[in-house]
């Protein structure tokens, strides 16, 4: 008898957006350093005065994402055009207690969240009198647990409205088209009201993530913890707040990173020579926390990017993971993915190995790949395909 088959798991659908062009939000109560942050991450100038609320409609801005891979590409092909990938990023203006219920600027903001794919919850763990705390003293972890019970309180009252129409139309009309979603439903009530938990600490079914997908909660985003240090403890590595916040996060959130930073060493360094940065961060032993992230920000968006290159241009073209040749092909242009025939495919690491192309393809590492190939992250990929067949028939992959 021929061995059985070997079965992949199924994979569940993500929580979220379906897209390239996802968003990290920046998330805090007032005067925590959003916008400096935000300031410094883009090279922008985004307002940063002391007082809430400075920054009433979102900022949005776009930041290369840093990797060595692509940067050997360019120094290897020297290129006439170099296109990174970008992270997109929104500060998001200070979120107060009570903004569920219209609070401060609340319900803006609390919508201009909802726009957004990942969450930086950024807090404060420095002391400065010239920095007013809108809850009169520093304490990140209170902070955090407001902002948490805010979109959880937000959350709660969209699912109530929604949950009582679909109980009028479902449960009493008996329409069974939309039974599966008030099952969902009322599974959500349990773990965001009754438990009082946040969306995405619960495990969800296929058919349930279908449904939050169409509501996209605010406790159903991916989470990420920045910890703004003055730049003294940042420097010496050491905060009051660091083990209790990381305490708090393993209890609330285990499995989320925590970064600290320090938005004032940020905007210090940023403005210096590349000579005297590079002297300054070797002399303090430390290093910009800028990279890690916006490099963890664009994991946690379930993004990743497979490479074209040549003397022309190095591109790094944004797809989510999980993504067939084909459909990474129509990244570039629809009539790749309808025309596709197959996917040339080099992995980084086999291309900087052998030291060129050719020197790959003698090695037996540059290979055909089909339609059910799923694209890695750092591939490198030529595409081949028949124009005339995806002109001629849109609807033919």
């Amino acid at each position: 008898m021929p061995p059985k088959k070997h079965e992949e798991p199924e994979r569940k659908p993500l929580i979220g957006r379906v897209g390239t062009n996802l968003k990290v939000g920046i998330v805090g109560i007032p005067n925590v350093g959003k916008s400096t942050f935000f300031n410094v991450l883009t090279k922008s100038q985004a307002a940063a005065e002391n007082f809430p609320f400075c920054t009433i409609d979102p900022n949005e801005n776009k930041v290369p994402v840093p990797d060595e891979r692509f940067d050997y590409l360019c120094q290897f092909h020297k290129p006439a055009s170099k296109v990174p990938a970008f992270l997109n990023v929104v500060d998001i203006a200070g979120l107060v207690k009570g903004a569920s219920e219209g609070q401060g600027l609340g319900n803006a903001f609390l919508s201009h969240i909802k726009a957004c794919d990942v969450i930086f919850n950024l807090c404060r763990a420095f002391d400065d009198d010239d920095v007013v705390h809108v809850e009169g003293e520093v304490n990140p972890i209170r902070d955090l647990e407001i902002i948490g019970e805010e979109l959880r309180l937000k959350d709660e009252d969209y699912l109530m409205q929604n949950l009582d129409k679909l109980e009028k139309n479902a449960g009493r009309s008996g329409d069974k088209k939309l039974k599966p979603e008030f099952d969902a439903m009322a599974k959500i009530k349990t773990v965001l009201v009754e438990e009082k938990k946040h969306i995405r600490f619960a495990d969800w079914t296929a058919a349930d993530i279908e449904v939050l997908n169409k509501h996209l909660f605010l406790t159903s985003k991916p989470a990420m913890y920045l910890v703004n240090l003055s730049e003294k403890d940042y420097i010496r590595k050491k905060n009051k707040w660091l083990p209790k916040l990381k305490e708090w996060v393993e209890k609330h959130d285990p499995g989320s990173l925590i970064i600290p930073f320090s938005g004032v060493f940020e905007n210090k360094i940023i403005d210096m020579e590349p000579e005297e940065r590079a002297n300054f961060l070797k002399e303090n032993n430390c290093t910009s926390a800028l990279d890690k992230i916006i490099v963890q920000g664009y994991k946690a968006l379930q993004l990743e990017y497979f490479f074209t290159a040549g003397p022309d241009e190095v591109k790094a073209w944004t797809i989510q993971k999980g993504t067939k040749a084909p459909q990474a092909a129509g990244r570039i242009h629809t009539d790749f993915e309808k025309g596709f025939i197959m996917a040339e495919v080099m992995h980084y690491k086999d291309f900087k190995e052998e030291g060129t192309e050719a020197a790959a393809k003698a090695a037996g590492k540059y290979r055909q790949q089909g339609r059910n190939y799923t694209v890695e992250d750092g591939d490198i990929i030529f595409f081949k395909f028949n124009a005339g067949a995806g002109l001629k028939d849109p609807k033919k992959k």
